[in-house]
């Protein structure tokens, strides 16, 4: 049964996937043969799929059949048993402006457009964890107390101090956009008093990895090639840092949009 932080990241990371939580839910009947999984679910990746339940100890697989293992009968019943999320209470929160923009900066990868560092006042604080679920693409990182959140190319960071940076702006007009954009949707929801619920975790493929990563198969992350790698990140196998090649300054936007993908994994 997990119980140290490794196992309960291999949990949380097979519990953060669609695929895989229909398939824990069809589950929930008995044993099925992955022939009648994947009739049910779909046969794409179904092979990845039961391998990170079983990693995690939610599933057993033997001899083309897949049940429940107890920790993922006792799992989804805990789940049951714990019910809708409550709205997370804003009712303390002030409404927030865009106090300056600082510097509007050449981005590193891509000298045609620009990084944008800005300030928001009041300062959110650790409200920002309760205001993630108003962005799509927004994950809230209790290392940096920061929100962060990706729309197409541009990657916005809100810190709880008040710092914002934008990335991949093509000009001051966009940012200025982009910033009352986030103001709004934000003093909105503190005018309302509350947050939404807690939203599903965005779905990531491994081919969306992929396409960020040097696709050099260089091998210096030990993997044969860069896909592989994708797929390892996307099972908690392997992290960023091992992919040295990103560490190069032509690859830098490649990975801060990496690293904000595998925050949804």
């Amino acid at each position: 049964m997990p119980g140290n932080p490794n196992e309960i990241k291999l949990v949380n990371n097979a519990m953060s996937n669609a695929t895989r939580r229909k398939i824990m839910n069809f589950l929930e009947n008995g044993e099925r043969s992955t022939e009648e999984i994947g009739g049910e679910i779909g046969k794409t990746m179904l092979d990845f799929h039961l391998k990170v339940l079983q990693q995690a100890s939610l599933i057993e697989l033997k001899e083309g059949t897949a049940k429940l293992s107890e920790y993922g009968r006792n799992f989804l019943k805990g789940k049951e048993d714990k019910g809708e999320e409550k709205n997370a209470d804003l009712s303390k929160a002030k409404p927030v402006e865009i106090a300056e923009v600082r510097q509007l900066l050449p981005c590193i990868a891509d000298s045609s457009k620009f990084r944008v560092i800005a300030n928001m006042a009041p300062p959110l604080g650790g409200t920002l964890k309760v205001l993630e679920p108003l962005f799509p693409r927004g994950r809230y990182s209790d290392r940096i107390n920061a929100l962060i959140m990706q729309k197409g190319e541009i990657i916005t960071t809100i810190y709880g101090t008040g710092k914002v940076t934008m990335t991949m702006i093509k000009n001051e007009g966009e940012a200025g956009e982009a910033l009352e954009n986030l103001k709004s949707t934000i003093n909105e929801a503190i005018a309302k008093g509350v947050a939404p619920a807690p939203r599903e975790k965005v779905r990531v493929e491994p081919m969306e990895i992929y396409k960020y990563l040097p696709q050099t198969n260089c091998g210096k992350c030990s993997e044969q090639s860069c896909y592989t790698f994708a797929i390892k990140l996307m099972s908690g196998e392997a992290s960023l840092d091992k992919c040295t090649p990103l560490k190069e300054p032509g690859y830098s936007t490649n990975q801060e949009h990496l690293q904000v993908l595998t925050a949804y994994i």
